[in-house]
């Protein structure tokens, strides 16, 4: 029997999101540095990122599919998932919003709330989920903090608070100050690595005091008892400040807003201080609700190794050396390999056949795993995205994941006879990864064409059919059936009068032909 490592309170399940190019992958690439999950910083203009692992990630330096991992801090298991900007990938950030906990979201220092900032942050609004803000790139020419930290507010509504400021910026950023315990932070050695504490400068004493302020005033109003010490000029600790701040950012009435650079390896360890501090545990954030089925009677399932096991698949991949692999949350209970379970969504009993922890694209079997984490499966086949898992017997089904309709269409052709067997395998394939790729024969042009999300992304599914399952392809506009039909009524009369002998040939026939409303086919 395997032992739980990290206890449910000090587990963290944490997703980067952003707009595109804000450093969202140069942000997890810190933390795995820092946390001694990796032992040299992987950079994205190099296309050496540890977290863009596919060919096309690397070669075109964005992210294009949500990678997982797990790394640890001050005690704190902290389960990863370092997300796509791209408005065309955006089914992997809502599917990873739909299962985490906690979310960082990265803004760049020079531009502020940019588009796609926006909708990944209503995204996380849907799906009620606590976040902290973090404002990097503070190394660029034309940064500016405080622009960063009122569009944050303005443009997003949100309930902002500055818990850190910059000492500099562009080319004289040096480092951050934490307002809580007034102390200023410097980050020392080759790769910033080595933390170094001081008091705050001089010049930036009262601008300190005033943001400080404004921070007390933020905390003290969402907990009465703080309050009327605070208006009684009473002395508050830090340890009060950061429980009433903790509490008020896992129930989203506040969001903490830090700032640094990763590229330059300065503010990554306060930030991941700042996960374990404010971003809540499974325990924080409201358990899991479920319908069980035949009764529609609804179901609370808290975060416990003790309830039934209960998850949520949201994530299909094709691994090449283990076939398909089925990303899961655990919200309650556990579950051990080679055990049974129950996929309530399609009604199917089946056999686990390997658990495994992810870290990108290289995994770790486990044994057992437990509520609050996040692993693959092995061996499940009919689990799609959405779906339900649950111990036999178990009859609760959980509120799947739903996913935009596609926004444009291509038709594709296989260039051979042998591309054409293996396309209906890839597309097939591909579809089952992702929500938003739909595949259908055109009845009428007898095209196969393809729908996704944008250009970008269909552009990433030919190339993956290629690269991953060697299909020559033909990319064209698909073909459209032209009808005719009239624009106004029009009739016709016509007599037939045939006399040959006897009683004959009579007829009298009067057609009126009118136009039916547009799309209404024909009577």
């Amino acid at each position: 029997m395997a032992e739980r490592q990290y206890s449910l309170a000090n587990t963290r399940n944490i997703g980067i999101i952003a707009h595109i190019d804000a450093g969202k992958t140069t942000v997890t690439e810190r933390i795995l540095f820092y946390t001694g999950k990796t032992y040299k910083i992987g950079e994205v203009h190099e296309g050496e990122a540890v977290m863009d692992w596919m060919e096309q990630e690397r070669e075109r330096g964005i992210t294009i599919t949500s990678a997982a991992t797990t790394c640890f801090w001050n005690d704190t298991r902290i389960n990863i998932i370092d997300t796509p900007g791209h408005i065309d990938f955006t089914v992997e950030v809502q599917r990873s919003l739909r299962v985490l906990d906690g979310g960082v979201v990265v803004f760049d220092g020079v531009a502020g709330v940019e588009p796609q900032s926006e909708t990944v942050w209503r995204q996380a609004d849907k799906y009620h989920v606590p976040r902290i803000c973090f404002v990097n790139k503070m190394d660029r020419m034309g940064a500016d903090f405080y622009a960063s930290f009122k569009s944050i507010k303005d443009r997003l509504g949100a309930n902002a608070v500055a818990v850190q400021l910059p000492i500099g910026a562009a080319e004289s950023f040096q480092g951050v100050i934490d307002l809580l315990i007034e102390k200023a932070y410097y980050f020392e050695g080759d790769l910033g690595q080595e933390v170094k504490e001081t008091e705050v400068p001089a010049e930036m004493i009262d601008q300190v005091r005033k943001y400080r302020h404004h921070l007390l005033e933020k905390i003290v109003e969402t907990e009465e008892e703080l309050l009327g010490k605070f208006l009684a000029d009473q002395a508050l600790t830090v340890d009060e400040l950061k429980h009433a701040l903790r509490e008020a950012g896992v129930s989203n009435q506040v969001v903490p807003v830090l700032c640094g650079s990763a590229l330059k390896n300065k503010g990554v360890q306060q930030l991941l201080d700042a996960v374990v501090e404010y971003l809540p545990s499974p325990l924080d954030v409201p358990p899991v609700e479920g319908i069980m089925i035949g009764t529609d009677e609804k179901v609370i399932r808290p975060a416990s190794d003790d309830e039934p096991f209960t998850a949520l698949a949201f994530k299909v991949a094709t691994d090449p050396f283990v076939g398909k692999l089925i990303y899961f949350r655990v919200y309650a209970g556990t579950l051990k390999a080679g055990s049974y379970i129950y996929n309530s969504t399609k009604d199917r009993k089946e056999r686990v056949g390997r658990i495994l922890r992810m870290h990108s694209n290289h995994r770790e079997e486990v044994t057992e795993i437990f509520a609050g984490e996040i692993g693959a499966l092995v061996g499940l086949k009919s689990a799609t995205t959405g779906d339900t898992l649950v111990s036999e017997g178990d009859k609760i089904v959980l509120e799947s994941i739903e996913f935009p309709e596609p926004v444009i269409a291509v038709a594709v052709e296989p260039k051979s006879k042998a591309d054409q067997e293996k396309m209906g395998l890839a597309v097939a394939k591909l579809a089952e990864e992702d929500p938003t790729f739909q595949v259908k024969t055109d009845e009428e042009s007898g095209q196969t064409i393809i729908s996704g999300m944008g250009e970008l992304h269909l552009d990433i599914i030919v190339d993956r059919m290629r690269r991953e399952f060697s299909v020559e392809a033909n990319v064209g506009k698909p073909q459209v059936a032209y009808r005719e039909t009239i624009t106004k009524d029009a009739d016709v009369e016509a007599k037939y009068i045939r006399q040959t002998g006897g009683r004959g040939q009579y007829g009298h026939a009067v057609v009126l032909f009118e136009p039916l409303e547009r799309g209404k086919g024909f009577e």
